[in-house]
């Protein structure tokens, strides 16, 4: 119930009771004080039949993206673009107002742009996150299906919102001749060739053999300690200690030599990456990624005979439907393996009739 208080001032104060909550605010006009008052009387109706506080006049989505930003992890690069590409195209929209006809103006946006729709419904589902976390931490009347609807009419539209698994890896040459690029270019200040030979040896992720330090290196175990280790179920604190093969020792040995401390290869990953593909379009590589190395090196462990479980504590994959996207058998390779089966049988059976 409001009440409305006159003060010597001669200027108004009204105060709101209702439903154990409090509020008050000073006006100078009595009918500026009312309408206050009937605003916030709705608003306390709303929060208690609902438990959820309509969305304040002039909130817009842009401040709950920044509201969410500064208290919840943004995460890498990856959640940090989206994060700034939906506040971009969609931050304007008043909070209240947000509906299906502008997620479906939004992905049009997107195809438009050339999104395709495993991104897109990756871009949703973050938005999906945002709205839940701004129903649930900021206890605010959100319409958090929204985003999930929006996604499912991906299909209706034809849309493929599965990613198609690439199977692109170096070949020997293509690696032979990025190597003698890099020998060869005297302004290359990042070793591009120490660290290739090392993404191959050990099929860690760019931001991987970018992070490693001395200090988590074993000398007597070859082991090194891979830290916050990319996982989609455990963000933070998901630390691995792998083994260092003999290939990826003789890499690192050199450089324990004649330093102590610090990162194993001191350079930003996205420099990594720009001199990597560089690299492939002035020798007119088409289509190769750095990330792409990782995808020969787990194959070519497989191809050594390791086991699933000794390769994916190698790669840090944690079920074989994650695994089995790195692995690029070829049916020449199933000959090859039956041949040599048949030849390790015959000889056995040479050997125990002899």
């Amino acid at each position: 119930m409001a009440t409305f208080t006159k003060l010597p001032s001669g200027k108004w104060r009204a105060q709101v009771r209702k439903g154990g909550i409090y509020k008050n605010e000073t006006f100078t006009l009595k009918r500026d004080a009312e309408a206050w008052a009937r605003k916030v009387e709705l608003q306390v109706e709303h929060v208690v039949a609902s438990g959820y506080q309509p969305v304040p006049d002039g909130y817009s989505l842009a401040d709950l993206i920044d509201s969410y930003a500064l208290e919840c992890n943004m995460g890498g690069r990856t959640k940090q673009s989206t994060h700034a590409m939906l506040r971009r195209e969609m931050g304007s929209i008043p909070l209240k107002r947000l509906n299906s006809i502008n997620l479906r103006d939004f992905i049009d946006a997107r195809l438009k742009a050339g999104a395709g729709g495993v991104t897109i419904a990756a871009d949703l589902s973050f938005l999906g996150a945002i709205l839940k976390w701004g129903k649930h931490s900021r206890r605010m009347d959100l319409p958090t299906d929204l985003a999930r609807d929006a996604r499912r009419d991906l299909t209706s539209r034809k849309v493929s919102t599965r990613s198609q698994e690439r199977d692109r890896e170096p070949t020997d040459s293509e690696l032979e001749n990025l190597y003698r690029y890099w020998s060869q270019n005297t302004r290359q200040t990042i070793p591009m060739a120490t660290i290739c030979a090392f993404a191959l040896a050990t099929a860690m992720r760019q931001d991987e053999v970018c992070s490693i330090t001395i200090e988590d290196i074993n000398t007597s175990r070859k082991t090194v300690i891979i830290r916050d280790r990319k996982d989609p179920r455990k963000k933070d604190g998901n630390n691995q200690t792998v083994p260092l093969l003999n290939s990826a020792w003789e890499i690192i040995a050199p450089i324990l030599e004649v330093r102590q401390a610090g990162r194993v290869f001191p350079y930003m990953a996205s420099s990594v990456s720009t001199a990597f593909t560089r690299a492939c379009k002035k020798l007119k590589i088409d289509d190769l990624h750095f990330h792409d190395l990782r995808h020969k090196a787990t194959s070519d462990l497989f191809r050594t005979g390791l086991t699933m479980p000794q390769v994916a504590l190698l790669t840090g994959h944690k079920t074989w439907t994650q695994l089995k996207r790195y692995t690029h058998t070829k049916p020449e390779e199933v000959h090859a393996a039956m041949q040599e089966i048949s030849i390790r049988n015959a000889k056995k059976n040479h050997e125990e009739k002899s």
